[in-house]
């Protein structure tokens, strides 16, 4: 095979980017090389608004081949929640095929090094970056997401990711030198001297399964991550979410030939209606490296079952947000409003349960009884959402019928202090879309804890009254260790309380956002600073992105001889 990109080319256009996300890791400080704002593409090969809209466009009702090998049938059926048929059809793998054909080309990988490796990573994400507007509408019209949304969580945020999960994966490969000269003195004998060479190797086949909500936010990292310390990834999307994986397979199998790599080393492992091809591919020898988004029945099973690869896991939790006293009543009213709105709640990072003490909070406009801080979170999501076109921006449409059953379910699990409403979406009149529902609960009720302690995702929230601040901390402390969570939140101006609640979260595990009142959200978390779940709580089993995420999927081989 003949390159068209070499190795030092490539380390010429991106050992500089990948130099400074090595910095961001390491200080933890606000950096992105990929553009928030739609109208910085357009430029330098990169597709403007209307060139990525009709990029998309040309998908559909078509089929999206990739010259993978063992393809034995054509498979589809997405429909965007916003009600449009997509109709694109994706090659359907003979499995016995494709798997020997992807583990063909690792020793090349292997053999590139970690610099390679990583270069061709970024020029994969530099391609991606620039459809950035294509995949905003693959990720909007698979997973829901208003456009804005899908363009920066499904566009750079997780272009991010994949980059953040590369620097640590190439920090943790030059952890070892490639080779050292080992002298042991032997008193008057010679000494001991022997050359050795360390390589690390990869553990085998990868295997992503995608979710349907952030198909690339959430892929991105243990795609990377894997590939980049020299393993093959086969990419198993969800059935409802596939196409924003497969162009990402297109372009990383484009990017791998035209580098003179094996373009097997990324393939697509699309599924037929109920096939379920995740159990049966997650058991497979060769599939040495799991990554995993979705719900805690699958990801325990994975947990139990697929003993031979090392298994990844995002599942679900229960957030929790403590509303204890605030110095800006207002402000922290308006960032709750938002974090329960955006995206309809449908993010494993929305806070559920709002645990208010009963008797009521101190804010700087005065005391608050209980019924009044839940009357006036409410109308502060009403005010939010008051305005149709607003609404449909910040909360997209309901990605599929289990969570519009489970937020119509809710009304009837207590006390209603808001109610969801219909809205309709001029531009995709298909589309579902509803307002967040708020539930009163009781702490002390064990029927009530019965429903708030169970994770209801999708636009639900329960405002659970308790007797204290020791209380909350007790229900907090349970809630993650039993449940697990993605994100906690607490709104304090006691310095008691604010100190319990850290150590709370210290001791669980669990990443903590305290008083947020401005434009920062506790569902949201930026890339080579804050660390998306910890892997310490039953939520997940690992964080992205850390060194332990991708630590264990190489090993290091040494091979040593007399000098």
């Amino acid at each position: 095979m003949t390159a068209a990109l070499t190795a030092h080319e490539l380390i010429a256009r991106h050992r500089p980017t990948l130099d400074q996300a090595l910095e961001a890791i390491r200080t933890r400080a606000y950096w992105s090389p990929h553009p928030e704002h739609p109208k910085a593409y357009g430029e330098s090969g990169s597709l403007d608004a209307a060139a990525g809209k009709a990029a998309f466009d040309a998908l559909l009702g078509n089929r999206l081949a990739l010259a993978q090998p063992g393809t034995d049938d054509w498979v589809g059926g997405e429909v965007s929640p916003y009600g449009i048929e997509l109709g694109v059809e994706y090659p359907h793998a003979d499995i016995e095929v494709l798997l020997p054909a992807m583990k063909a080309g690792q020793r090349a990988w292997r053999d590139a090094g970690a610099e390679a490796r990583a270069v061709v990573c970024l020029e994969i994400l530099k391609r991606i970056s620039d459809r950035t507007h294509q995949f905003a509408h693959a990720v909007m019209h698979t997973s829901g997401q208003a456009f804005m949304m899908a363009f920066q969580a499904g566009g750079p945020h997780a272009q991010d990711r994949g980059l953040e999960a590369v620097a640590y994966a190439y920090v943790e490969q030059i952890r070892t030198p490639d080779t050292a000269e080992w002298t042991k003195p032997q008193g008057k004998r010679d000494p001991l001297v022997l050359s050795k060479r360390f390589t690390p190797v990869p553990r085998g086949i990868a295997m992503v399964i995608g979710c349907n909500t952030f198909p690339t936010w959430n892929g991105y990292p243990g795609l990377f991550a894997s590939l980049a310390t020299g393993n093959a990834v086969l990419v198993k999307p969800h059935p409802r979410a596939v196409l924003p994986l497969a162009l990402t397979v297109l372009v990383a199998r484009e990017v791998l030939a035209e580098a003179g790599f094996d373009p097997n080393l990324v393939a697509l492992a699309a599924e037929r209606p109920g096939e379920g091809i995740a159990k049966t591919l997650a058991t497979r020898p060769e599939i040495r490296i799991i990554d995993y988004t979705g719900s805690t029945a699958f990801g325990d099973w994975l947990e139990a079952n697929a003993r031979q690869a090392q298994v990844h896991t995002e599942k679900a939790g229960v957030n929790t947000v403590v509303v204890h006293s605030t110095d800006d009543y207002k402000g922290m009213l308006a960032n709750l409003a938002f974090s329960l709105s955006l995206y309809s709640g449908q993010m494993c990072t929305t806070p559920q349960n709002l645990l208010i003490p009963r008797d009521g909070i101190r804010t700087d406009e005065g005391p608050r009884t209980f019924d009044e801080v839940v009357a006036d979170l409410a109308r502060s999501i009403e005010g939010l959402l008051g305005d149709d076109t607003r609404a449909n921006a910040l909360l997209g449409a309901i990605v599929n019928p289990d969570v519009k059953a489970r937020l119509e379910a809710a009304a009837g699990l207590g006390e209603v202090a808001l109610a969801s409403r219909e809205i309709g979406n001029p531009e995709f009149p298909g589309a579902v879309v509803r307002t967040p529902v708020i539930v009163k609960l009781d702490g002390a009720k064990p029927d009530d804890e019965a429903a708030f302690m169970s994770e209801c995702f999708g636009p639900v929230s329960f405002a659970v009254a308790v007797d204290s601040a020791a209380d909350a901390m007790e229900l907090l402390r349970r809630t993650v260790r039993e449940k697990g969570a993605m994100t906690v939140g607490a709104y304090t101006a006691d310095e008691e309380v604010e100190q319990a609640v850290q150590e709370v979260c210290l001791e669980e595990a669990a990443q903590l956002s305290l008083n947020l009142t401005g434009g920062v959200y506790v569902n949201q978390t930026a890339a080579f600073s804050d660390f998306h779940g910890s892997g310490g709580n039953p939520a997940a089993n690992a964080a992205l992105t850390d060194g332990a995420f991708v630590a264990n999927r190489f090993r290091v081989v040494e091979v040593r001889r007399e000098a």
